[in-house]
This record gives C-alpha cells, sequence and structure tokens, in this order.
C-alpha cells in the first residue's frame, strides 16, 4: 500500500511539472506588430492615431512619422484598429503563428465627413446676371462660406463664351475675385465657380452671362509705352479707350482705314519689323510682309495704305514696295538712285503719286520728293540742308504735302531735334506754312508726327519736350481759312504716333 502511495505521489508530480512546462512553452510564442498610419490619396503620415487589438492586449499610438509598434504579441489571430478623431476607424486583420514572427501593415485613414459640412453654394455677385455693356476687362466676383473654420477653400472659375468652343478654366483660387482680360467686343460670356473645401464633392454656382460693349467707332488711335513696350491705343473724342495690342508685343505707328476696315501697325516679330494688319476690335491680327520694314531707325519708319484700303506701299532700305493686304502681290515699285535709306511715305488719296523721305544711315541728309508710280519725280521738297525732317502725309485733294523739320539743323548720335515744325507745302503755288509757328509751339519743344485730319480741317501731331525724355502728348491744331493763327489743345497725355481717320 506504501509502495501504491510513493507511485501515485510520483505521477502527480511528473504531471505537474509537464504542465508547466506546457504553459511555459506556450507563453514564449510571441511576434511582434509594426505599421504606419497614412492618409488615403495623398499618403500624409497621422500622427497619434490609436491602435489596439481585439482580443485585447496592448494599445499604442502613432508617432510624428505615422509608425508604430506592438510587441510581445502572443501567436493567434487578432483584429487590429486604428482610431482618430476625425476619421473613420480602419481595421486590418493580423495572423502571428510563429515564435519571434514579425507582421508589418498600413492603415490608410478616411476623413470622417459626418463631422465636417461642405462649402456653402457659390454667390455670384458681379458682373450681375445678364449684364451688358461691360469692358474688355471684367472683375469676376463671389462668394461662399465654410462652417468648419478650419477648411480651405479652393474656387475653380468656368468661362464659355457664345462664339466659340474656348473654355477657360482657372484652378486653385484662393480669393474670392479674378478678373478676366482681353475679352472680346460684343460677345456673351457664361460663367460659374466650384468651390471645394478638400473634403467633400465640388459645389457648384449657378451659371451667370455677361455681354461686352460693341466695338466703338473709334477715330483716334495712338501708341503708348507700358511695360518697356509700345501698345496701341484706340480711343474717342471723349477719351473713352482700350488698349488695342496686347503689351507682351512691341506694336506701334497705327494705321487705320475705313475702307478695308482693318486698322495696320508695325510690329516687331522674329527679330525684324513687319506689317500687322488686325479688326476694329484687334481681334485677328495678321502678318502681312515677308520683306521686314527696315531703315536707319524702326521706330522713325512709315507706311502707307492705299485708299480702297486693298494694298501697302513701305521700304526696306534703299527700296520701296507695293503688297496687297492680305501678303500676296510683292512688287518693287522703286529704289533710290544714290543708295540712300527710304524711312518715310505717303500715298496721294486718288493713287497717282507718293511722297518720299530718304536720309543716311544716321537719319541726316534728307531729301522729300514726290515721284508718280513710274518713279519719276514730279517735286522736290526739301533737298539740301542738315538736321531730322519726317512726318509725310498728304491733304485730301493731294494738292498740299505736310512735314516735319528741325530748324535748328542740329545734328547728334542719338537724333536729338531741338526746333522740329510742322510745315505745309503746297504744290500748286511751291508756298510753305510754319504751322508750329502759326499755332505758337511751346518754345523748347518739337511738333512731330502730324496728320491732317479726314476733313483738312485740323492737324493731329505729337508734340514733347526736346530734352528727349519728357512726356509725350497729342495735340491738336484747329486751322481756318486765313490760314493764320492758330489754336492747340491736348487731347491725350503720354502718347504718340497719331493717326486720325
Amino acid at each position: 500500500m506504501e509502495t501504491l502511495l510513493k507511485i501515485f505521489a510520483l505521477f502527480i508530480l511528473l504531471f505537474s511539472l509537464g504542465s508547466c512546462s506546457e504553459e511555459l512553452v506556450e507563453q514564449a510564442q510571441t511576434g511582434t506588430l509594426k505599421g504606419k498610419v497614412v492618409k488615403r490619396g495623398t499618403n500624409e503620415p497621422i500622427q497619434n492615431a490609436k491602435i489596439y487589438t481585439a482580443p485585447s492586449t496592448q494599445t499604442v499610438f502613432s508617432d510624428k512619422d505615422g509608425m508604430f509598434e506592438i510587441k510581445d504579441l502572443p501567436v493567434g489571430n487578432y483584429s487590429v484598429k486604428s482610431e482618430l478623431m476625425g476619421y473613420l476607424i480602419t481595421f486590418q486583420a493580423v495572423n502571428i503563428q510563429n515564435q519571434g514572427q514579425m507582421v508589418t501593415i498600413v492603415f490608410e485613414m478616411d476623413d470622417d465627413d459626418s463631422l465636417n459640412s461642405p462649402p456653402t453654394t457659390p454667390e455670384l455677385l458681379s458682373p450681375i446676371d445678364n449684364a451688358v455693356n461691360q469692358p474688355l476687362t471684367v472683375e469676376l466676383k463671389w462668394n461662399s462660406t465654410d462652417p468648419d473654420s478650419t477648411d480651405v477653400l479652393k474656387y475653380r472659375l468656368i468661362v464659355k463664351n457664345n462664339i466659340n468652343t474656348n473654355v477657360v478654366e482657372v484652378n486653385d483660387l484662393t480669393e474670392k475675385h479674378y478678373t478676366l482680360d482681353n475679352l472680346q467686343f460684343g460677345v456673351s460670356y457664361f460663367w460659374q465657380v466650384g468651390v471645394s473645401d478638400g473634403i467633400h464633392p465640388e459645389v457648384l454656382s449657378a451659371v451667370f452671362k455677361f455681354t461686352t460693349n460693341t466695338v466703338p467707332a473709334n477715330r483716334y488711335h495712338y501708341a503708348r509705352k507700358i511695360s518697356g513696350n509700345f501698345v496701341i491705343m484706340s480711343s474717342d473724342s471723349q477719351g473713352n479707350n482700350f488698349q488695342y495690342t496686347a503689351s507682351m508685343y512691341n506694336s506701334w505707328r497705327p494705321r487705320k482705314n475705313n475702307n478695308a476696315g482693318l486698322i495696320a501697325f508695325l510690329r516687331t516679330e522674329g527679330g525684324g519689323t513687319h506689317i500687322y494688319t488686325a479688326n476694329p476690335d484687334g481681334s485677328n491680327p495678321f502678318k502681312v510682309t515677308q520683306i521686314p520694314v527696315s531703315g536707319f531707325n524702326n521706330y522713325e519708319m512709315d507706311f502707307a495704305w492705299s485708299t480702297n484700303g486693298s494694298t501697302f506701299i513701305y521700304s526696306n532700305f534703299d527700296k520701296l514696295y507695293k503688297i496687297n493686304k492680305d501678303g500676296s502681290g510683292q512688287q518693287l515699285l522703286y529704289t533710290t538712285p544714290d543708295g540712300s535709306l527710304i524711312t518715310e511715305c505717303d500715298w496721294s488719296y486718288d493713287n497717282n503719286k507718293i511722297a518720299l523721305k530718304t536720309n543716311n544711315f544716321n537719319g541726316y541728309n534728307v531729301k522729300v520728293y514726290i515721284i508718280d508710280m513710274l518713279g519719276n519725280v514730279l517735286k522736290n521738297i526739301i533737298s539740301s540742308g542738315s538736321g531730322a525732317a519726317g512726318g509725310l502725309n498728304f491733304s485730301v485733294d493731294g494738292q498740299k504735302l505736310m512735314y516735319t523739320r528741325d530748324v535748328s539743323g542740329y545734328q547728334d548720335s542719338n537724333y536729338r531735334q531741338l526746333d522740329s515744325r510742322i510745315f505745309i507745302y503746297n504744290l500748286t503755288n511751291d508756298t510753305i506754312l510754319d504751322v508750329s509757328a502759326e499755332s505758337e509751339k511751346p518754345v523748347g519743344t518739337n511738333d512731330l508726327d502730324p496728320r491732317f485730319s479726314p476733313n483738312d480741317s485740323q492737324v493731329i501731331l505729337m508734340n514733347t519736350s526736346n530734352d528727349n525724355i519728357s512726356q509725350k502728348n497729342i495735340v491738336v491744331i484747329d486751322l481756318n481759312s486765313t490760314m493764320t493763327d492758330f489754336t492747340r489743345s491736348t487731347l491725350f497725355t503720354n502718347a504718340e504716333m497719331p493717326d486720325y481717320e
């Protein structure tokens, strides 16, 4: 009996030792869970996300880089959760199978839209719907709010028109206004604004419409320096104007032709100077010339329309060319016999004679004379003398030729003029009228770039100080039947190279 008791006690002891050993083995079976928490779509790390398991083990939080780690995770199957206010709870299934196993997971968390409100529908403020007579530069204004003050609103502007399929779309605007420029005359524009807080779908406004002014029948055009380039301005007699050419281009010397319904001008293109045409609203610019307009100084160069608006005459160094307004029919009309440069030309209203101004490479040794269409010299106006000259323009009847001349005779490398005056030469009796003297040109100034008005009752010109740096203004001189004691007044300031049609 005693022997049996000893055997039974030994059996119990062995059984207990076996059970303890099995428990130690099971406790030693652990692994490690590592992971990262990011925002879905952007992979931006999320900090302070709460990470815990079911069945429950440990609770940890993601660091500034979105990283977390749970050590000594017993073998088994787990549901691991990532939780943070403002985001939807995210689950991942994890299975730890072996001792020392490392499992890596990534939580991609979505915003909890239920905790955030969308922005309000944008309200279009200006221009009002169906507004008319709008300028070619319009500031669009709207408003939208968001109940969540921390949300950053971004706007999308969509603009369409009624003449083509072009769509202007401006994205990621943070301000509640936007300026549309370079619009066209007489066009209806349709605009809409979308707003997004980066959380909810975009909210779109209603569609508003506005219509720009019709093309004004402006009779005045001139050049103005803006941001280092010449631009052409169009204006009426009340001073209502618009910028005809874009400031990204260097454009000058406007010449309107009512019969062609176009405005021609000079523009720098590819290192050369060329004649361009465009509609009265500045649309559809067209390069006419292939052989450039060239001479001693591009800003002194001038060209002329035929009366019917079908052709141009212009110069390239010592040669005078004729060309159709569509760029066809290039024809050499005249070459100077002495190799002098042709800087300016004008074509009489009947298109039977041409006035030319020639000079040397410094702009001096000026000659002004008139030729017929065969190149025969009809009249010499200026054939000798020092100083600068220019500004050729025939009267409507072709019996008078207007020009300028620096009566001081001054010459220097900067082509500075000290006392440039306007003269009208009467071709029928060879008399000369000093218009500047009869209109009391201010002392110390130059009168330049004169043009007859369409009915020859006025002269429009540019007047400026002879210091070569002062502001340039466009002035009009009223002629009269006595051809004496003319009056002058300023039309436009900061303006030059006038045209009046």
